[in-house]
């Protein structure tokens, strides 16, 4: 059976992990905050672009629908989104293994992949899984380090396609679903589908009259196209984090639950060791008194 002393130190340890643990909970609870709020923000924005290009291309010919060539590339290039630190479940082997099926999907072997990881731990997870890892971004460490992270990956984006030719380019990342919950998703990112855009003549215009421009269309739609690059890229992200700092929170309650129930264990076992040694010296005081009584006598 353990000592007084071992079962103290026991109970020193768990609540100080316990404290580490909440604070970890209240950490992650106020970032889901702050990147569900940035993802919010983010959907005006978006809706913006989204229609801008509808205006400039509204009176160009629709976008023919896609090849089978350009369903299923033979090369491709690969953005995931991960994270940096761990205690947060299963949330980098899950995109991992989504991104990995996703592209196992196409024509492309894995050595005609270019993968660019967002977070040391889904690269580790991507390796470990026989996928090649070109470079390795460090994921942003709050939302107004987003942007430039995202340039950074627009950079490597552009690098992809005027050094390796690469147009086809994938997008993977963790969605939050709301609570602790996320959903593994991706798109691709590049070439644009501008379908989408012309869909948008069906929906309902929010002002009387359609907006104008003036300067060349091509310039203006490079322009959009970038910020629907940019605005598509930092939304992932934000839902990245954001599911991260979810996966995180859930494992934090469970492991609170855990350090509870090994804390009432052991306290426990604590007041009974405790009250074992109190009725011990007990013991040993009356024995002596007995003994000096019987002496006197």
């Amino acid at each position: 059976m353990e000592s007084l002393d071992q079962l103290h130190k026991q109970l020193d340890s768990l609540n100080e992990l316990r404290t580490i643990v909440k604070t970890m909970k209240a950490l992650s609870a106020a970032s889901i905050n702050q990147y569900e709020q940035a993802v919010n923000a983010l959907a005006g924005y978006y809706q913006t672009v989204a229609r801008g290009l509808h205006v400039v291309m509204r009176d160009m010919e629709s976008a023919p629908p896609p090849t089978a060539h350009t369903d299923k590339p033979r090369r491709l290039a690969a953005i995931v989104l991960g994270s940096d630190h761990g205690l947060c479940g299963r949330f980098n082997e899950d995109i991992a293994s989504y991104a990995l099926d996703s592209m196992n999907s196409t024509t492309a072997e894995p050595e005609n992949r270019l993968i660019l990881a967002v977070g040391a731990r889904v690269a580790s997870s991507l390796e470990s899984n026989g996928q090649a890892i070109e470079e390795n971004f460090l994921v942003p460490g709050s939302a107004e380090q987003i942007t430039a992270s995202v340039q950074q990956i627009l950079l490597k984006i552009d690098e992809w396609r005027e050094q390796s030719g690469m147009e086809h380019v994938y997008l993977f990342y963790n969605r939050h679903s709301g609570g602790s919950s996320y959903q593994s998703t991706g798109f691709k990112l590049l070439p644009i589908d501008l379908r989408n855009f012309h869909r948008l003549k069906e929906e309902h215009w929010p002002s009387r009259s359609l907006p104008t421009f003036s300067m060349n269309r091509e310039q203006l739609l490079s322009r959009l196209l970038h910020q629907y690059l940019f605005v598509s890229i930092f939304r992932a992200s934000a839902e990245s984090q954001a599911s991260e700092h979810a996966s995180r929170l859930a494992a934090m309650q469970s492991a609170q639950r855990n350090l509870d129930e090994r804390l009432g264990e052991v306290t426990m076992v604590f007041r009974r060791a405790r009250q074992n040694a109190i009725t011990s010296e007990l013991l040993d005081v009356v024995s002596g008194f007995e003994a000096l009584t019987g002496i006197e006598k």
